[in-house]
């Protein structure tokens, strides 16, 4: 009796001390079924968008799907409506022609999950990035136990579309927590900035996890991450990215650059590179640098208007002092400098030299005139000696090698030191904006999109002088005669409308086993180009690394393929810019302007599209114009395609397509596109003359230049080798 007595007053003890207390070994009970009962979600906050300066956007989050699907009965005890996969056969059946999957390989997952006494089961790669749509669709057919959670993920509209400068985004996973970070260009650079910060929100529930009464609910709203809005011109950038597609098809370089800046701000306006990525897929990337900022190289004549100007502001040059070309040596024991043909031009004067493009007058300049030790403050005054400050990841500075004389020398025509082709640029600002130098931005005002305020706004910042307005001037009409003089060797820089400034580059490669390579497709050809001369607006580099030339004769055939690149681009962008020719009357109309055209006749616009040089596709065989690709008043260019849609609209041809023109079809028309493969469009799942309507599916596969190149290659090969077993068969 007394060790019952003990044992009930310590049990009934120990009761009342916990329910005094409410702790039981350290635990509060108060806490603790408060944390049983709570249950918790993340609010995904919103990264940041990505958009060109007139808002048209780069880069978003797009929401997908992640599906699952609930096998543990327990989750429909004591409820009416069933949460848990009644009948997995079923389910399998119907789930099957939605999600594009085998009805075999989901039923096995379900049964797998009710084999195991789980509670859920996921689908694999066939169950996530499913889209808004499919997901409608499939919550339509009422499936028990089907459920979803929605995932982000970082998409890029416009696919191969200035890749190296937007960079791209993924999914990175550090411990339990995934978040989506950017990994190259302005994802990169604006991590922080974009990736905003997750709320969350937490109530008490019951054990069928169904609100409480008085649930405790907290809300910590998501804080969205911040807009980004480049400098970059979405119709320039086009022009550049279609342009440089051609070249590539056709010269088959191993690289090319372009940039295109406003000199008199600094703002990049286009920026290209070849080989380049689609960063929805970056995946067997083959260049995933920025070649523009972080591949340095010997840049060649290009240089050589800073030898010029270096000589005008240091009052040692006199244009029309004559001097013997051909060839230049300052001692025997160093080796004599020649020109690009050799023999020269007999003696013609400095002027004459810089249009022709002379190396002697080049070295002449450097160690007769204005002495090595001033070239090189001036090198290091146009910032040759250090990076161009430009607001992207990855840049990479050039070298000025400058210690023993013939280096000196080279360096004066761009050979031995090397530089980054946005190094030129920015030094080549103080000559086309009266010399002041301006650093270069691609970034032009980042905004808050919840508030719509501006945090950041970008503006022209001014970081240097090394010339005088008179110098600037000078090196300017030097660089007209290198373009319009007789003597011109970069006469296909000509444009028709605008009066073009620059210098021509043919850099040489070293060879990796010593000196240089040699033929004369082993080059870096080049050009550096302003216009209107007279007051630049638009100022361009292109470069292209060993294109193929056998086809290309006359003066300076490398120049061939970077010519193409800039009259095309600065031609067209001027007039799109609504910049004034300065050559008299004009050859060509401006870019043209989309008029008001909802419910008027197709024929109509087709004449006046047709008039201006401008592609289009008719989407349906109605006579009134539904839609347009482009919005009114928009201003299109000779190279876009504008979409015109009708009543009742059929598959148009879209073979040789863009990616961009398909996903605006695809906008227009609200269909699922697939797209597999960067270039243009090979093959399409809908035929040609199919009716279409809202929701279709439309997968495409698309290849590159280069990729149909090679495809064409082989099949010539395959039917070569074909004919020759053929002709062996006969012969036997």
């Amino acid at each position: 009796m007394v060790i019952f007595i003990m044992a009930f007053l310590l049990v009934a003890g120990r009761f009342l001390y916990i329910q005094a207390s409410g702790v039981v070994e350290g635990v509060s009970l108060d806490e603790w079924a408060n944390k049983v009962r709570t249950t918790s979600y993340t609010l995904d906050s919103e990264r940041g968008k990505i958009y060109d300066k007139n808002g048209m956007t780069l880069a978003y989050d797009m929401p997908t799907f992640r599906m699952y699907a609930i096998v543990d009965e327990k989750f429909s005890e004591n409820l009416e409506e069933k949460q848990h996969v009644v009948d997995p056969e079923e389910t399998a059946k119907k789930l099957a022609p939605l999600l594009n999957a085998e009805e075999a390989y989901i039923l096995e997952r379900l049964n797998v999950g009710i084999e195991d006494n789980r509670s859920q089961v996921e689908f694999g790669s066939i169950g996530k990035e499913i889209s808004l749509q499919t997901k409608d669709e499939i919550e339509a057919l009422k499936l028990p136990g089907i459920r979803f959670v929605q995932e982000n993920i970082r998409y890029y509209p416009n696919g191969m579309f200035a890749s190296h400068i937007i960079g791209f985004a993924r999914e990175t996973e550090d411990g339990v927590l995934k978040e989506i970070s950017g990994v190259t260009g302005i994802e990169r650079e604006m991590n922080d900035l974009l990736k905003g910060t997750d709320g969350y929100i937490s109530y008490q529930r019951d054990i069928y996890n169904k609100k409480l009464l008085d649930p405790n609910e907290v809300i910590q709203l998501p804080d969205n991450g911040d807009d980004v809005y480049l400098t970059i011109d979405q119709k320039i950038q086009t022009l550049v990215e279609d342009v440089m597609s051609q070249v590539d098809e056709k010269y088959k370089p191993e690289r090319m650059t372009a940039i295109v800046m406003n000199p008199k701000t600094g703002e990049i306006l286009a920026m290209s590179n070849r080989p380049s990525y689609n960063p929805n897929n970056p995946a067997n990337v083959k260049n995933w640098y920025n070649d523009a900022i972080s591949t340095p190289f010997e840049p060649g004549s290009t240089v050589k208007m800073f030898t010029w100007a270096a000589a005008i502001e240091s009052n040692v040059y006199n244009g029309e002092e004559g001097y013997m070309s051909g060839k230049y040596q300052i001692s025997d024991r160093i080796s004599p400098i020649h020109d690009f043909n050799r023999k020269g031009w007999g003696t013609i004067s400095y002027n004459e030299g810089f249009a022709r493009s002379s190396n002697v007058a080049a070295a002449k300049l450097v160690w007769e005139k204005m002495g090595p030790d001033t070239f090189l403050e001036y090198m290091k005054a146009f910032d040759f000696d250090k990076p161009s400050g430009i607001d992207l990841p990855g840049e990479v500075q050039g070298q000025i090698l400058y210690n023993w004389p013939l280096e000196k020398i080279t360096t004066s025509f761009g050979q031995g030191s090397t530089a980054t082709p946005i190094q030129i640029m920015k030094a080549a600002t103080a000559i086309a904006n009266d010399g002041k130098m301006l650093k270069p931005y691609i970034i032009d005002r980042i905004v808050d999109p919840d508030t719509e305020n501006v945090i950041v706004n970008h503006e022209p910042e001014v970081v240097g002088e090394p010339i005088s307005q008179e110098t600037a001037e000078q090196v300017r009409k030097l660089l007209v005669s290198a373009v319009q003089s007789e003597h011109a060797v970069g006469s296909r820089f000509n444009l028709e409308d605008y009066s073009v400034g620059g210098k021509t580059g043919t850099a040489q490669i070293p060879d990796p086993e010593g000196g240089y390579l040699v033929g004369r497709e082993n080059y870096v050809f080049s050009f550096l180009g302003m216009a209107p001369a007279d007051d630049p607006e638009l100022m361009m580099y292109v470069s292209v690394k060993q294109p193929t030339l056998e086809f290309e004769t006359g003066i300076e055939p490398g120049s061939a393929p970077v010519s193409f690149i800039f009259n095309n681009v600065i031609e067209n962008a001027l007039h799109y810019l609504s910049i004034d020719p300065d050559k008299g009357e004009t050859s060509k109309v401006s870019a043209f302007e989309i008029p008001n055209v909802k419910g008027k006749s197709v024929s109509n616009l087709t004449e006046q599209l047709s008039a201006f040089g401008v592609d289009y596709s008719i989407v349906g065989n109605g006579k009134k114009i539904v839609q347009l690709s482009a919005e009114e008043g928009t201003k299109i260019l000779p190279n876009e395609k504008v979409i015109i849609l009708t009543e009742s609209p059929t598959m148009p041809n879209i073979i040789g397509w863009s990616h961009r023109d398909v996903l605006k079809l695809g906008e227009m028309l609200s269909l699922d596109i697939e797209t597999i493969g960067n270039g243009y469009v090979v093959t399409q799942s809908i035929e040609e003359g199919q009716t279409i309507s809202n929701g279709n599916y439309l997968g495409v596969e698309l290849k590159t230049p280069k990729e149909l190149q090679e495809l064409k290659a082989n099949e010539e090969n395959n039917d070569t080798e074909s004919t020759e077993e053929e002709s062996v068969d006969v012969f036997e």
